[in-house]
Formats: C-alpha cells, sequence, structure tokens
C-alpha cells in the first residue's frame, strides 16, 4: 500500500513540474532595461588638425656669383655669424681689373675724339655762318660731332659694366646671419656663364624659426592666423615647442591627386634647439575651452528605443503625469538642469527635436536624463566644441 501510495505521489510530481515548465514560456516576465549614466565635469575640450613639415629659417639666402673667376680667398666658415656687408670671398681679379683699365682707356679715347670734334664743329659753324664754307661742310662736322658724343656715351657704359663685374669679384654678404653652408674652397674655379653658382647659404637668425606643413584640405577650412599651435621633433621626442599659425597660403600642391596647401607656423627658438631641416609633427588646435563644462559625446548621441518609449508613455498615462520637477533642479547626471515643459506628454519630441530624434539647429542636441520616476526624460542643450569624443 505504502510503495503505492509514493508512485501515486511521484507521478503527480512529474506531472506538476512538465506543466511548470511547459507553461514558463508563456509566462511574462518584464524586461529590465539598464542604462549607462556619464556625469557632466569640468575640464579642458579642443578640436585639433594635425600636419608635418619641416623647420626652416625664416629668411634664407643663397649667396653666389655673377661673373667667373677663381676664388682667391674665403673669409668665412659653417655656421660663422656675419653682419651685414661683411666680405665673404674674393675672386682673383686680374682679369676683371684689365677689362676695368681697357674701358677706362675707352672712354679717354673717346673723351678726346669728343674734344676734337667740339673744336671742328665750332670753326666751321663760323664759317657756316658767314656763308664761308658750303652746306655740305658744314653737314659733316654736325655728323661727326654727334658721332663722337654717342661714341662716349657707349665707351662710359662699357666703363659702367666693367666697374660693376669688378665689384663683383667681392663677394659680401647681404644680410645679418650665420652661414648655413658653405660650398666652395679657396683656389676653386666658379663659373657664372649660365647661371649663378651657390657659394654660401646664409640664414637671418636662429632663435626665430618657422614650420612650413601641409595641411590637407579636408582641414584647410578650420585654420586660421593665430591659432596655438604645438609641435614635436625627432631630436627632442620629450619636449613640446610651441607656436602660433602666422600665414595660411593659398597656392594648392597637388601630389598624387592629393591636394593640401601650405601653412607657415611662427616657432620662437630662444634656446637654438630647433635646426633647419628637423621635421616637426604639428598640432593646431583650431577650437579650444579650459574650464568649461565637458560631457560625453555619446550622451548626445544616444536615441532612446521606440518601444520602451512607448511602455514608458503607456505607464505615465495610466497612472498619472508626475509631478513638475523644479526648473533647473539637478539631475542623475551629475548637473543638468530638467527642461521638460509643463504639459508635454512623455514620449513627444520637445521643441526643436524632431522625429527622428535630430535637431534643427546642429548646436542644438538632446540629452536624455535619467529618471527614477519617469525612467528618462529629453534635455534640450546647446553645445559648442565637438571633438567627436566629447562636448562642451
Amino acid at each position: 500500500m505504502k510503495k503505492k501510495t509514493l508512485i501515486i505521489v511521484a507521478v503527480v510530481a512529474i506531472i506538476a513540474i512538465a506543466a511548470v515548465l511547459a507553461l514558463k514560456p508563456f509566462s511574462k516576465k518584464e524586461e529590465v532595461v539598464s542604462f549607462n549614466t556619464v556625469k557632466v565635469g569640468k575640464g579642458k575640450i579642443a578640436n585639433i588638425v594635425t600636419a608635418t613639415g619641416t623647420i626652416e629659417a625664416i629668411k634664407t639666402v643663397n649667396v653666389g656669383t655673377q661673373v667667373s673667376g677663381i676664388l682667391q680667398h674665403v673669409y668665412v666658415d659653417f655656421n660663422d655669424n656675419v653682419k651685414q656687408g661683411q666680405l665673404l670671398a674674393r675672386l682673383d681679379e686680374t682679369s676683371l681689373q684689365a677689362q676695368f683699365d681697357q674701358s677706362q682707356s675707352a672712354v679717354n679715347q673717346a673723351q678726346a675724339q669728343l674734344t676734337y670734334q667740339q673744336a671742328t664743329y665750332d670753326r666751321l659753324k663760323a664759317l657756316f655762318d658767314k656763308k664761308l664754307i658750303a652746306q655740305a661742310d658744314y653737314d659733316q662736322a654736325v655728323f661727326n660731332l654727334e658721332n663722337a658724343k654717342g661714341s662716349l656715351a657707349n665707351a662710359q657704359f662699357a666703363l659702367a659694366r666693367a666697374k660693376v663685374n669688378l665689384d663683383y669679384a667681392t663677394i659680401t654678404s647681404p644680410i645679418d646671419g650665420v652661414v648655413l653652408n658653405r660650398a666652395v674652397e679657396e683656389g676653386q674655379t666658379v663659373a657664372a656663364s649660365f647661371n649663378t653658382p651657390t657659394l654660401f647659404t646664409i640664414v637671418n637668425d636662429l632663435t626665430q624659426m618657422e614650420v612650413q606643413t601641409s595641411v590637407d584640405e579636408a582641414d584647410i577650412g578650420k585654420v586660421q592666423q593665430k591659432q596655438r599651435v604645438e609641435f614635436t621633433v625627432d631630436a627632442y621626442t620629450d619636449m613640446k615647442f610651441e607656436g602660433v599659425v602666422s600665414e595660411v597660403r593659398l597656392q594648392p600642391v597637388t601630389t598624387n591627386n592629393v591636394v593640401t596647401y601650405v601653412v607657415i607656423l611662427s616657432a620662437p627658438n630662444p634656446d637654438k634647439k630647433l635646426m633647419p631641416g628637423m621635421t616637426a609633427s604639428a598640432t593646431i588646435y583650431v577650437e579650444e575651452k579650459t574650464n568649461t563644462l565637458v560631457l560625453s559625446g555619446k550622451a548626445v548621441r544616444f536615441t532612446p528605443d521606440k518601444e520602451y518609449m512607448a511602455k514608458q508613455f503607456a505607464k505615465m498615462k495610466a497612472g498619472g503625469p508626475p509631478p513638475n520637477m523644479p526648473a533647473g533642479a539637478p539631475s542623475a547626471t551629475g548637473g543638468m538642469p530638467a527642461s521638460m515643459p509643463q504639459g508635454q506628454a512623455m514620449g513627444t519630441p520637445p521643441p526643436g527635436m524632431t522625429m527622428g530624434g535630430g535637431n534643427a539647429d546642429p548646436k542644438t542636441k538632446t540629452v536624455w536624463i535619467k529618471d527614477d520616476k519617469m525612467g528618462i526624460r529629453p534635455n534640450m542643450i546647446k553645445i559648442g566644441i565637438d571633438n567627436g569624443s566629447d562636448v562642451k
């Protein structure tokens, strides 16, 4: 009898467990929705444009020679400080001096010829006025006088050219600066037949440099003069140098179908650590704010699920409207004020927000605030800087 009773109890238990398992999928359990929240805090935010470039001196002058010859003396070397007008080198002046002397002799000869023709003209003119000589003789005297004047002028021009060439044999510095490069040695022959050979390269001031960077066309519209810049160089990886945007050049540079623009950055160099030719990696701060309210960009990009909002609206409709929160009350996001307009139903878009979650004004964004009574509610904010990860 006991055995039969135990069997009946076991069968009933099995049937009950089976019924529970069969009915479990049909039981309704409310889904729990959780949200990740972020807080508003004060901090620094910036929009940047990155670029690479080369450090150069503000003014670089290639000093050459206009005449050919042998370098007789070189007076400066690499890294020497020079002043404007200081002697750098001198060419052998032997042939140039001979040309100058020859030109001077030609001027003296032309001057003597002019003096003779002037005297002849004066004598013949007096006779012509008395009608004692023919017209042809007088015209010949006039022609000879004018021809002598022209010959003297040509000789003087040749003398001036010979003087200039002789002066070119003395090579001086055109600016105050530092000799960056010396490309010649004493005794070397330089030829200036087709182009001017470069003898020295002089930079004006190494305490004030510039960085010539290339900025992509997609970013050039954000770059303006006097924006703050930070850059690094490979020689000093642990140091950051500062500067400002001094020039945005309009001439495009196309390389492999990629269009860039040259942006010049002013870079003070009081310690002379920066050298011409160094490669710089620059960060241009096109927008920057410090000690300002900063919010994570995820908050302005969040859009709640439509089904969840419909359920929240249904709950509020069944339970009555929630009590109005005072304007400016702090929220769970750490200081975002509540801005739900009075009388606006949950689930309807606030003013300025479209049904798709966007806003008519691109600077006006919707932030959803977590509320223990209402779930979440929208709050309209006006943003400033948006760097992709955070907003101001």
